[in-house]
Parts: structure tokens; C-alpha cells; sequence
């Protein structure tokens, strides 16, 4: 019902339109050195804006620019400031922490009693630290082999699981093959990672009746290809074929975790063998965790007590240190609270009224999808049940466009598809100005 010439005009109005807001970040872009193509990290490259806007500070649900610009920020860092940017209990316990080392190598009283609150959350009673949410599946992934005996893992097409190789494998028409966007692949992962669509049964058991699978790594809903919601009763058959053939069910949770107190997991079951959590377990300081029951744990200590002395292929230095664990202290004990979800929830719940309202105002074959505290607008009439399906829907020019057009008015969303997150600090006006903005472009766009 868009019409592709009125997004392309929009477009190029709106980058003349951020160009002359934006002259400072403009200038940064033109003037940074050392860095490989102006930037400390590539995909920060990957918003829809002609340059990146240079950001200054960020505090609760607002970021600021170098600009002077102030954004209602739906984005969150991606997920890693969904309970807000610079909580003021994490805030504190960072900056007593700096006072005191940043990384021992050694226990804490405070790590301690951060296992306890993982356990009280998450209902697993076992933990790890890791660094990176990517570092704790490619942990899990090697434990499962491990005590398995298996060398294959199955995961869904269209998953992220961050920088972990064994994940990289698509459906493309039906048939695996090595995601190519993968840099400097040089191994075939298609003998040991399987990849099947979200939401099929019958491939699922097909698969794991094999009997050579030794972990399922999915996420509870797809967040990554815009957002998959669970078929009814495909969580539960999942968890139940696991059993069947002694697979391990492992849930990367660090999206997820937005849908609720201790996890979507938690919330509305099944509950997996083991669970990963990263980002927001910390407000943005970096670290992950992975937790699993005893009977998992108890398999590990035996692996761990049969091998050889020597390097275990898991963690790194700087995994638990002292900055990781007081940053995550600080969010389990203050920041994320069932008061916090309770916002959130309600916020989001506002969020997709709104939306849902501009949707029909326009009488648009689109839908809203929402889980907890994350809101996907989806240009389709029929909810996506599988990667595939998501892709297909997907609309680059336009969902950049939107973008674009939100953020010359103050407005952030994640740079990939139509995501947006609510934090326990988003304001009732913040939401309302969202989707007054976005019905404002959709009426232009359709006029």
C-alpha cells in the first residue's frame, strides 16, 4: 500500500534533514582517525542514518548527542540498558568498585551472594560468569559436547546467538548452508550444527530422534529476525522430545529476559536445562552468566574431573571479575525488581494500544507482536512462524526510513527491524510521542 517512490522522497528528505541537525556528529564522522571506518566497532555503522549520531550522555530513557539533542530511547543500547542507562544503584556500586580493583582472579563476599540472587531469579541453582553473552553459549555449546559425548547442535533458522561460528548456518529454500556473512569461514559447519524452522514439530523430532544431538540452543521467542512468537504447545513438545532423547535444552535468554521477572522461561515455562543471560544481567558493563540444574552440574564436575590438567577452551581472565560481579550485585539486588517489570509491563502494554491504533487508523495488513517489555512492528497482516517467514516480511527501505524519520524527531529505535524495548524509567509521553510520530510519517507515506 506504500508507495516505493514516496519512501525514497522521505528518505532523501530526511537525510538532508538529520545532515543539517546533526553538524557535530557530521564532523566527528569526517575527523575521526584511527579508527577502521571512523568507528571503534563496526555495526555501529548499521543504523539507517547517513552517519552515526555521536552520543554525549544518557541517562534513565533519554540519550543525549553531541548535538544537543535529546531522544526518547527505545533502543537501549540493544537491549544491554533495557532497565535504563546509568541505573543510580549501579552507578554507585561502579564507582566504589573502581576504588577497590576491577579484577582479582579471586571470590567475593559479593559474588557470594550474587549466586544466590541468579538461583532466587532464574530457579537454576548452578551458575557461571562469563564476559560476553556469545562467550557463555560458545561455554554451553563445549559442555554439551562435552558431557554428551555428541558432536551436534540443533538451532533454529534465522537465530542470533551472537559471534558463536557453530550458529551461523541458514535455511535458504529449504536446504543448510554456511551463513555467508560469516567472516572468514573456513570450516563446514553443516556436519555438526543442525538448523530447522522455528515452530516445526515434525522436523524438531525428526532430528533429535537421531539421537546424536547433544544441545537444542534457542531462544524461548526469535527476537532477532524481528520477532517469532512460539506455536501453542511447541515450547512444551520441545522440552518433552529433549527428554525423550537425553538432548539438553539450553535457552539464550539475553533478549528474552525483557518478558518478564527471571526470564520468559520463568514466566510462562518450560523451564531448560541450562539458561544464558547477558547485557542487561549488568546495565551495559560487560558480562554474562549461564546457569543449570544439578544434574547438569553434576555431569560437568565429572567431565571436568576425567580430563587432563590444562586450558578447558572455556572463559577467559576477565571472566567474573570484580567489576562484572558488583555490576551485576548491584542490578539483581536494586535495579531489576518485579516493581521494574511492573512498569515496563505496563508501559508496553500502552505502547502496542498505540500502535495497534495508528495500525487501523491507516487501515494497514500489519500487525503488532509483543512479549513482556519488547514491541515489534511487523509489515505483515499474519504473524511470521518461522525465520523464513520473517524474512520474507521484512522491508528494509521501509523500516529504515521509519527510522530515519523518528530520529529527526527525537526518537530511537534499535537499528535492526521494527524493535522497541521499554525500560522502568519510560514515560507515559514518550510513548504516546512514539506513535504520534510514526502515524505522522505513515500519513505522509500513504497520503
Amino acid at each position: 500500500m506504500i508507495n516505493r517512490q514516496a519512501i525514497h522522497q522521505m528518505r532523501e528528505r530526511e537525510i538532508a534533514r538529520f545532515i543539517a541537525a546533526n553538524p557535530k556528529s557530521k564532523a566527528h564522522a569526517k575527523s575521526v582517525q584511527g579508527w577502521f571506518q571512523g568507528v571503534p566497532f563496526h555495526w555501529i555503522l548499521d543504523w539507517s542514518s547517513p552517519f552515526p549520531i555521536v552520543a554525549q550522555e544518557a541517562s534513565g530513557g533519554t540519550l543525549t548527542s553531541i548535538d544537543g539533542q535529546v531522544f526518547d530511547d527505545f533502543c537501549l543500547g540493544d537491549t544491554a540498558s533495557m532497565f535504563g542507562h546509568s541505573p543510580a544503584p549501579l552507578a554507585k556500586a561502579i564507582a566504589a568498585q573502581a576504588g577497590q580493583g576491577l579484577s582479582y582472579m579471586l571470590p567475593t563476599a559479593k559474588g557470594a551472594e550474587l549466586g544466590s540472587m541468579l538461583a532466587d531469579m532464574f530457579g537454576l541453582p548452578q551458575w557461571q560468569v562469563t564476559t560476553t553473552a556469545s562467550e557463555a553459549n560458545r561455554a554451553v555449546i563445549r559442555w554439551c559436547r562435552g558431557i554428551t559425548g555428541r558432536d551436534k547442535i540443533l538451532i533454529f533458522n534465522g537465530c542470533y546467538h551472537g559471534a558463536v561460528d557453530d550458529v551461523f548456518v541458514d535455511l535458504r529454500d529449504g536446504r543448510a548452508v554456511n551463513r555467508p556473512s560469516l567472516i572468514g569461514q573456513v570450516q563446514d559447519l553443516l556436519p555438526t550444527t543442525v538448523a530447522i524452522e522455528f515452530n516445526d514439530v515434525d522436523a524438531l523430532a525428526s532430528a533429535l530422534r537421531g539421537g546424536d544431538i547433544a544441545c537444542v540452543l534457542a531462544e524461548p521467542l526469535m527476537t532477532n529476525i524481528g520477532m517469532v512468537r512460539d506455536a501453542p504447545g511447541f515450547l512444551t513438545e520441545l522440552r518433552r522430545l529433549c527428554d525423550e532423547t537425553s538432548t539438553i535444552l539450553v535457552f539464550d535468554e539475553t533478549h528474552t529476559i525483557s518478558s518478564g521477572y527471571g526470564g520468559h522461561s520463568n514466566m510462562h515455562g518450560p523451564k531448560p536445562d541450562i539458561l544464558v543471560v547477558g547485557k542487561s544481567i549488568g546495565g551495559g558493563v560487560p558480562c554474562a552468566v549461564y546457569g543449570f540444574t544439578e544434574a547438569i552440574a553434576k555431569r560437568m564436575a565429572a567431565l571436568n574431573a576425567s580430563r587432563p590438567a590444562g586450558h578447558s577452551g572455556i572463559g577467559t581472565t576477565l571472566s567474573a571479575n570484580a567489576m562484572a560481579i558488583t555490576a551485576m550485585h548491584a542490578m539483581l539486588g536494586q535495579v531489576i525488581t518485579r516493581g521494574a517489570y511492573a512498569h515496563m509491563l505496563s508501559m508496553a502494554d500502552r505502547l502496542v494500544a498505540q500502535l495497534n491504533g495508528v495500525i487501523s487508523t491507516h487501515s494497514l495488513d500489519w500487525h503488532v507482536s509483543h512479549v513482556g517489555a519488547r514491541v515489534e512492528l511487523v509489515c505483515s497482516a499474519i504473524p511470521p512462524r518461522n525465520g523464513s517467514e520473517a524474512r520474507a516480511v521484512m522491508d528494509h527501505a521501509l523500516e529504515s526510513t521509519i527510522h530515519l524519520y523518528l530520529a529527526n524527531r527525537g526518537i530511537l529505535l534499535a537499528p535492526f527491524h521494527n524493535m522497541m524495548l521499554v525500560s522502568p524509567v519510560t514515560q507515559v509521553a514518550q510513548v504516546d510521542r512514539l506513535a504520534a510520530e510514526l502515524n505522522s510519517a505513515l500519513t505522509e507515506l500513504l497520503a
